[in-house]
């Protein structure tokens, strides 16, 4: 058996609820960037020593300049053989619905747009018309988990997605 050593990151959404709108990042800025061209969460890789919720919490406030006063874990998710290096990922992820400041429109990823909630269930939908026409350029495999992310069933999700690169081969998982 080959002994799964991922790369551990965070992938936070942040929810206005007033406005009913997620802030994500399209990531436009560098097309050598494995996501270029995709919409996202915020998050990166955690750095060494460095705890999961204080992880997070950095990769928002180098993203988006806010300071998270209210966030929740929502799931874990493996990802083997993920995007175009292949890589394996061990990904926790987070709802925030109150923060601190006001993000700007850029930062060296790409630009911060503020997406409706719906417009992203929408492309998260099982029906191929209705993804197509939210038009949201995401990895295909997040469209089974982002619902979960929102759905407001307390228990939290993991899961695993094995990929063959781009393409997600399956999505298992069960709440604890």
């Amino acid at each position: 058996m080959t002994r799964y050593t991922p790369i551990v990151g965070t992938l936070a959404y942040l929810w206005d609820t007033e406005s009913d709108r997620v802030l994500m990042i399209r990531r436009d800025a560098r097309p050598d960037d494995d996501h270029y061209g995709k919409v996202n969460g915020l998050g990166g890789k955690l750095e060494v020593d460095e705890g999961v919720s204080e992880g997070v919490r950095r990769e928002v406030r180098e993203e988006a300049e806010l300071e998270l006063t209210d966030l929740s874990l929502r799931g874990t998710i493996t990802w083997s053989n993920f995007g175009p290096r292949n890589e394996e990922w061990l990904g926790f992820v987070f709802l925030a619905t109150t923060w601190e400041g006001t993000p700007p429109d850029r930062n060296p990823e790409g630009s911060l747009v503020w997406i409706d909630r719906g417009r992203l269930l929408e492309a998260c939908d099982e029906d191929p018309a209705v993804r197509a026409s939210a038009e949201l350029p995401m990895w295909e495999g997040d469209r089974w988990f982002v619902p979960m992310v929102f759905d407001g069933d307390p228990r939290t999700f993991h899961g695993t997605m094995p990929y063959d690169g781009d393409r997600p081969l399956r999505w298992t998982w069960e709440r604890l």
